[in-house]
Formats: structure tokens, sequence, C-alpha cells
């Protein structure tokens, strides 16, 4: 076969991405505060840009193509009611400054949250998991009510009371006890030493104050070497766990959103303006150092005040976008918000990207490392977002976290351990299409045994 050269003509779409789309998109993914530390390097780059309250000159503007100022953002309208968003200096040169000399310190929240995050997957319990640290005393105990929290996220006080026990678990050994016994009983747990001899030790510890050893070797079973021994092990044990770390515990996470239930029972939406830089263009220092100006000069100038418009201007678009998308997150999970966590609906990034008329790619570039602050506690945007299990009915499907919260319930009221099957039966006739490996799987992730061994528990405390 002869080869033989063709020219042809082909028409193509493809998208360019310019260094500006790129920072834009960059901007999106930021929050409040990382977006802050951004904008002070961009105020020492640029000449032309200030903060609104640094005493602008009549002139200074947000520059020629908008309209708008940063505090300016359009309110929404919805059937939860206003939407707004606001812009305020962010006052983080105290903040930076506080940073830089906690850096190089052990912090116990954040120590919590590391293995919060790996090990409770459920996002549900891993809301309770964060209001328990928020409970921590100085020392580490658990200085709240649970049942408060219970109330306050409207979940059963039997979930809080089994998210507690597994971060029970957590090191350092002894955090989130109730009592100085139960603070010694988590660490001799976890050395493998809480033997009934020690339990009963730790139940008469009143004694142990008291000098009365006599009474203690009766109570315990054993003899004055072994009591001894007993003794030492405790001695040895932290009252106090919380106090290795450097920090108390504190609150890591500063909300990118504000969430307020209004006295008509709608909800209102807005950016946490304490959070969020205020700048605006000087178009009279523009102007006057464009008079004077050399070529080489005016193309640095040019250069410099069209970044200035395209911050500001992108600051602006971002806050819209986050206010679109956090206003359209709590209108799909509303019932959430009323009724507790077991209400949570199932939500994909691209139900809200229709709903607003973004890119998917976009919602998720927003939900990342933003946390909204609510009636029911902080959660990252993320929080909202799940799969869904579906219906038997064909009809809306369910929340993976809720029905992850149903199978405990199911199991906190059993008479007898339910089994797999049995619980697939129950979950089918309240309307929740679900296979018994899920089911197993859910119950697993829950630390939940299988009901034979919860059978061989139960059968083991009655005798």
């Amino acid at each position: 076969m002869a080869a033989t050269q063709r020219l042809d003509l082909r028409q193509s779409q493809s998208l360019v991405m310019t260094p500006q789309l790129q920072q834009a998109i960059k901007l999106l993914e930021l929050s409040n505060l990382e977006l802050a530390a951004y904008v002070d390097r961009e105020l020492e780059q640029n000449p032309f840009l200030e903060r609104e309250d640094d005493g602008f000159s009549p002139g200074a503007s947000l520059g020629s193509d908008s309209g708008l100022r940063p505090d300016g953002v359009d309110g929404q309208i919805t059937p939860l009611g206003r939407s707004r968003a606001g812009a305020a200096q962010s006052g983080m040169g105290e903040r930076a400054e506080m940073d830089d000399q906690i850096a190089g310190a052990v912090d116990l929240h954040d120590h919590l949250a590391t293995q919060i995050n790996l090990d409770i997957v459920d996002p549900a319990e891993r809301a309770i998991a964060l209001a328990l640290v928020d409970l921590l005393d100085e020392a580490g105990y658990v200085a709240g009510e649970l049942d408060q929290v219970a109330a306050r996220l409207g979940c059963p006080l039997a979930r809080v009371e089994a998210v507690l026990g597994r971060l029970q678990q957590l090191d350092p050994p002894g955090i989130f006890a109730r009592s100085l016994k139960e603070c010694l009983a988590l660490q001799l747990l976890d050395r493998n030493r809480l033997d009934p001899a020690m339990q009963a030790l730790l139940d008469h510890l009143h004694l142990l104050a008291r000098g009365d050893r006599k009474e203690l070797m009766r109570i315990c079973g054993v003899d004055a070497e072994d009591l001894a021994e007993m003794i030492a092990e405790i001695k040895a044990l932290d009252p106090k766990p919380a106090l290795a770390f450097d920090l108390p515990p504190i609150q890591a996470v500063t909300p990118d959103i504000l969430m307020h239930r209004s006295s008509d029972e709608t909800y209102l939406v807005e950016l946490n303006n304490q959070t969020l830089p205020r700048l605006l263009v000087n178009q009279s220092y523009y102007s006057r150092l464009m008079k004077g100006a050399r070529k080489d000069d005016r193309e640095y100038i040019v250069s410099q005040i069209n970044s200035a418009n395209w911050l500001v201007r992108s600051l602006h678009q971002r806050a819209v976008t986050i206010l679109k998308v956090a206003t359209e997150i709590v209108r799909q999970q509303e019932a959430f918000f009323r009724l507790g966590v077991e209400h949570m609906k199932p939500l994909m990034r691209r139900d809200i990207a229709l709903v607003i008329g973004m890119h998917e790619s976009t919602v998720s570039r927003v939900a990342a490392n933003k946390y909204i602050a609510t009636p029911r506690g902080l959660y990252e945007l993320r929080f909202f977002f799940s799969n869904a299990i579906a219906a038997t009915d064909a009809g809306e499907g369910h929340a993976a976290s809720a029905v992850r919260a149903r199978i405990k319930a199911l199991i906190d009221l059993e008479s007898a351990p339910l089994s797999d099957d049995r619980l697939v039966r129950m979950l089918n006739g309240e309307g929740i299409d679900i296979a018994r490996r899920t089911v197993a799987k859910y119950r697993e992730s829950l630390r939940i045994p299988s009901s034979t061994e919860r059978r061989r528990v139960k059968s083991l405390r009655i005798g």
C-alpha cells in the first residue's frame, strides 16, 4: 500500500488553565483562616491592596470592573430564610503570633481528633465524639452531662454512651473517664491488669485512703504481699492523664459559616465575617503613579492593579459560591437540624451541584476544609454528604449514617440478641432495602459484637 499525506481541519474544545484560573480554584479550597494568611501575603506584595479599615482615601474602590463591595454579596431568599455573606478584617496577626508560639506544643485536641478520624468512620458518631472532646476538663475527665450532648445532637443517650466507650480506648490511657475510679480502671484495663481483685480495690478506694489494709485484704481476697503489689500498681498510674500534654483541650476549628434559627423557625446562613478579609483597591494611588511613570514602570503598575482587581473579584465570587453551597446543604438536611442525627438525608455532591447550577467539582472544593457552626454543633461540610441505602418501596433512599444509627438503636433496645438476619427483616419492614452483609459491616463498624457473642456475654452476666 502506498503512503499518502492528508491535511485535515478539526475543531476541538479544551479548557486552558490560566494562572489566574488555577489561583481562583485554590482560593475556593482554602478555609477562611488559610485565606486570611494568603491575603496577608498579597497585601505585603501588592501596593494597591489595602484593608478597608486601614485608612483609605476617598478614591479607593474595588476596581473598575466591580460595582460591589466585599460585604455587598446579594442576599438570597430561600424556603429556610435569608442568606447573606459578610466580610471584615480578620485580625489574624495576633492569631498567627500565637500559633508560632505554640507550634512545638502537643495539643490534646489535635491528638484525640487524629485518632477519632482514624477510628470512627460513621460521620454521626464522629460528630458525637468531637462533642465529647469539647467536654474534657484540663485533667482529661468528661466534665459535662452526656444527656445534654444527646439532646443537642438529637440522638439516644445510649448511643452517646457507646461512643464514649470507644473514646475511652484512645491514647492516653485513662482519657474520657468520668471519675477517678474509672480513670484508674481504664489504665489497668489497658495494661491487662483489671482482674477481680483489682476491681474490688478500685471499688473501695476510700478504704485505701483510710489505710484500712486488713479490710481491703478481706474484700479483695488477697494476702498482705499481694495487696502491697496492687497498691504499688495503683500509685504508678496517672490520675490526670491530660496533664501530660502542654495545652488544655481547645476548640481548634474556627467555623467558616454560621447558621442560626430565627424566631419564625427558619434558618439564617451567613459567612463568618470575623475571619474574612475586607479588601479594597486604592485607585487614587494607582492614578498618581501612572501620571509620571515611565514605560517599564507602567507595565509593572498595570500588572499589579489588574492583580489587585482580580483578587477582590475572586474573593467576592468565592463568598457567593460558598454561601450558595452551604445554604443548599442546610435546606437539604433540614430534617437533621430539626430532628437529629438519625434523620440525615442521603446527599451527594452532584445533588447540590444540580440545584445551584455549578459543577460537582466546585461543590467538592467548597466542602473541603469548611466548617459550619449550627445549633447542633460544629461540622465540616463534608459531614453532610453520604451514600444512600435504597428504599424497599422505590421511594427516597436512606442515608448510610442514619441506617447505622437505626441498627445501633435496634440493638440497644433488644430484649434478646438480634441476629443480622433478624435486623435485615426489621429494617426491610421499615422500608430500608439492605443486605445482610451490609448490616454486618455496619454493626462491626459500630464495634458491636455478633448476636452469638452478645448472647454469651448476657448469659455470663446472668450467671
